[in-house]
């Protein structure tokens, strides 16, 4: 038997904000930030659990003092019960009624407990020696239903359905595994798109993008209605007709801003609009997705639990789930995502990039396609290239696609130097 013993919080920033790297319509100077816990055991391995929340700077300190309120629920506990019983372990924290009250299951303290379900994870894996798509995908289908909290979605998907959909892809995992370890999974990249860059970057990111094969770009809009139809313009002759071009306001708009706007940018051929307006506006996104049909309204990194996810579903409000690895409790209520998507018919395209996230998130649609949708197909992970040279397992993006991750874990760990020389604190 062994305990938890450490638990140790870091406050880690990266000054994108001086390069525009990140930067959008509703965001305009992001310093890409993780406020970072490492879980230390006296099994005598030397493993430990890394996990994390992304934020963009100011107010990583006070996500890194709500992770540190979950210590005593940690540190003491009984490492192997813990592993073994993940669903409990979810529910224990969740459930805290003192600390619950901060949400309920929503903002800071939710996803304080996402990074610690993360990290118990990650060391879960890593005791395993499997990446931990692969460890998710090994677990029978009553395991995985086990995991989640069926609270507020029995109107939705029980577990009896949530159960028939994962028996239903069970008898093919092991071929899509073989696929997945050959093939990767298909990318699609932000980095040509930030709002702050200029026409050349744009033009010259827009022309990198396609030749390192990436079938659709991503570019942010939202701030002025003339000046986004002249960069997708430049965009769209950079690319070509064959190229995808997804577009972001980042919650910029009202509903009617958004159906106008839409409508200006439509002769470009858009793939899908995400975030149109407030992430928390089931009946707004719902208007909006009626109105700019056939254009897909996606949305999903702001979704604060799985309770907006599975409304937002019910009200046919989004054509594209967009899941984030830290956004909300983490693996346990991903997974939940995951089986209301495969439930209502709906592709999952996780938000990646910040700092760590497509490290983290490949993992849930690598899981998702082998053991729950069965299909990568119209999903793709989105892809940035900042920040992950800081990474133990960096994500690896060739010719569009990522390449399945083999190294144990649920690839958070960040280099120990990293961790230690990034504080810097935007004035």
């Amino acid at each position: 038997m062994s305990r938890f013993t450490t638990f140790e919080t870091s406050d880690v920033r990266f000054p994108t904000s001086l390069a525009l790297d990140g930067s959008d319509a509703m965001n305009p100077d992001p310093d890409y930030s993780a406020a970072y816990l490492r879980l230390g055991t006296d099994a005598g391995d030397d493993l430990l659990g890394h996990g994390f929340v992304f934020t963009i700077g100011r107010g990583n300190d006070v996500q890194v003092a709500a992770i540190e309120v979950l210590r005593d629920h940690v540190v003491g506990r009984d490492v192997e019960a813990t592993l073994a019983d993940l669903g409990g372990f979810w529910r224990e924290l969740v459930h805290d009624s003192q600390l619950r009250w901060l949400g309920p299951e929503k903002g800071v303290m939710h996803m304080a407990v996402g990074a610690v379900v993360n990290a118990v994870w990650d060391l879960r894996a890593k005791r395993e020696g499997k990446p931990l798509w692969q460890l998710l995908a090994s677990l029978t289908p009553q395991e995985l239903v086990d995991l989640v909290d069926f609270r507020y979605l029995s109107d939705a998907l029980t577990p009896d359905e949530a159960l028939e959909i994962l028996e239903k892809a069970a008898p093919g995992r092991a071929e899509r595994e073989i696929a997945l370890l050959a093939n990767g999974y298909p990318a699609y990249t932000t980095t040509p798109g930030w709002l702050g860059y200029d026409d050349e970057k744009l033009v010259r990111l827009c022309k990198e993008a396609v030749a390192d094969g990436f079938s659709q770009i991503k570019l942010k809009v939202g701030a002025d209605q003339a000046e986004d139809v002249r960069r997708i313009a430049l965009a769209r002759e950079a690319v070509g007709p064959d190229i995808a071009i997804a577009v972001d306001a980042n919650q910029r708009w009202d509903v009617g801003d958004a159906i106008e706007w839409v409508a200006a940018l439509a002769p470009f051929d858009i793939a899908w609009i995400e975030e149109p307006t407030n992430p928390d506006d089931i009946l707004g996104h719902a208007a909006i997705a009626r109105a700019v049909a056939p254009i897909p309204v996606a949305t999903g990194e702001h979704a604060a639990s799985r309770v907006i996810v599975k409304q937002l579903l019910q009200a046919e409000a989004i054509q594209v789930l967009q899941i984030d690895a830290t956004r909300v409790a983490g693996v346990n209520e991903n997974i939940a995502n995951l089986l209301l998507a495969a439930k209502f018919g709906v592709r999952v395209c996780p938000h990646a990039g910040g700092v760590g996230l497509c490290e983290v998130v490949q993992h849930l649609s690598m899981f998702d396609y082998v053991a729950v949708s069965g299909t990568t197909e119209g999903r793709m992970i989105e892809f940035v290239d900042h920040l992950h040279e800081h990474f133990a397992t960096p994500a690896v993006v060739t010719a569009g696609r990522y390449q399945t991750p083999t190294t144990p874990g649920a690839g958070a760990e960040m280099l120990a130097a990293s961790i230690e020389g990034a504080h810097y604190v935007r004035a």
